[in-house]
């Protein structure tokens, strides 16, 4: 269930903050910043202006204690002790009306560089209703997804293009035509493949769709093909007009490129589901006491209009850790309003093979996702067609709770993915 807000007239921020200076006077001056003060009284602003527009402390939490600060540039009183809190702030929605852009200025805008702070970490956000009425949210999210790929009762087996760049767009049909045929669910352009020379957008969309089409025709299933359309806006809303005049059910955007309004801009278009890529999420959220938790981020995406966004995967080739992926996986799955959910589908990848779906299976426990897998798919010693196979008998086995390597005694395609260390 959505989490109930404080005020339904209200937006609602969880921080963690690390601060020498006393917590609470800390906490209002960040409450200040964000709202009606700035760092000296100014004339206007009355006790009657505070109590309309100010933001509140709801909740503050000392969580301990440190010996050194995370970050440079605070400030550090002589004799101070660095504390860790938790906090929430409040501010009334009347102060910039359901905008998500403005939300972000709001919850997010000059915190991080306040000299009270050598932490400052958004953790999660409440919203009004307002909101969910004010954007479209997913089109598609998971039951249209399903519906478009035609896959019930499991996760979607994917794939990325690879080599990321570099291939034409006949060399890139080809390959999806090779995938096509190894029934495959869903593949998705690099987040690097755009509308270079080598493969301008339009060549490679009308080339690829070809294949899908005429694999449809052969065998009843489309393969949902994710076409990176990342751009500026009108070149986003072109390029999304071309994937749907050639038959094709999704298109995929780059967030950290496109920012916010480009994403709600293409969420308004959208006749199509939007796979939403989250790279360079590293440099919002890596050190651990700056920047933004994924359980908050992601709230703006999915209100936007975006119907799958990346969260990671298990044992993956990069610094997140297991929990942080779950816990982001069930952020896309947990309802953000009661009257509109705005459910979307995670997407797990990042060196993803046989081996993990068990582990994501009884953490998440869950199997509304995309499973894109690589290597673990192209690099099967009995080629993609076993690859496939071989990720879909390691799902088969981790819903029945079934022991991988009793799996495999009865599905060869999965004991050669397991004996190749794929």
């Amino acid at each position: 269930m959505a989490e109930p807000l404080v005020s339904p007239e209200r937006i609602e921020a969880d921080y963690l903050v690390e601060t020498a200076f006393d917590p609470r006077a800390a906490i209002e001056a960040m409450a200040g910043e964000q709202s009606s003060g700035t760092f000296v009284p100014v004339p206007g602003e009355t006790p009657e202006l505070k109590a309309r527009s100010a933001a509140r402390i709801e909740a503050l939490e000392i969580l301990g204690e440190v010996d050194t600060p995370s970050l440079p540039g605070a400030g550090q009183p002589p004799g101070s002790r660095i504390q860790r809190a938790r906090a929430t702030l409040s501010w009334p929605l009347a102060n910039m009306g359901p905008s998500l852009p403005n939300l972000m200025a709001t919850v997010g805008g000059n915190l991080f560089e306040l000299k009270q702070f050598s932490g400052l970490r958004i953790l999660d956000m409440r919203l009004p209703t307002a909101f969910a009425d004010a954007y479209p949210g997913p089109k598609f999210g998971i039951a249209g997804t399903r519906r478009l790929a035609g896959v019930e009762g499991r996760p979607l087996i994917g794939t990325i293009v690879k080599p990321s760049v570099g291939f034409g767009p006949e060399e890139t049909a080809d390959l999806v035509r090779l995938l096509a045929g190894a029934g495959i669910d869903f593949i998705k352009d690099d987040e690097l493949q755009a509308d270079g020379p080598h493969c301008p957008f339009d060549e490679r969309v009308r080339a690829v769709m070809r294949v899908v089409n005429q694999a449809a025709d052969k065998t009843g299933k489309k393969v949902m093909f994710a076409f990176n359309l990342t751009g500026e806006i009108d070149e986003m809303r072109r390029r999304h007009d071309l994937v749907l005049a050639e038959g094709g059910t999704c298109v995929m955007a780059s967030l950290n490129s496109v920012g916010l309004a480009g994403m709600i801009a293409l969420g308004r278009h959208s006749a199509l589901p939007i796979h939403a890529h989250r790279n360079g999420w590293g440099y919002l959220s890596r050190a651990p006491m700056l920047g933004w938790s994924y359980v908050a981020w992601q709230k703006f995406w999915r209100l936007a209009g975006a119907d799958h966004m990346h969260v990671n995967g298990l044992a993956n080739k990069f610094s997140e850790p297991d929990d942080s992926v779950i816990a982001s996986a069930r952020a896309c799955l947990t309802p953000m309003f009661a009257e509109k959910p705005c459910i979307v589908m995670p997407v797990f990848s990042s060196g993803q093979t046989v081996k993990q779906p068990p582990a994501t299976f009884a953490a998440l426990g869950s199997i509304d996702l995309i499973y894109a897998a690589g290597g673990g798919i192209m690099a099967h010693p009995d080629g993609p067609a076993a690859g496939v196979a071989s990720l879909r008998q390691s799902w088969d086995a981790a819903i029945a709770g079934v022991p991988l390597d009793q799996q495999a005694q009865t599905h060869p395609e999965l004991a050669r993915a397991l004996g190749a260390g794929a």
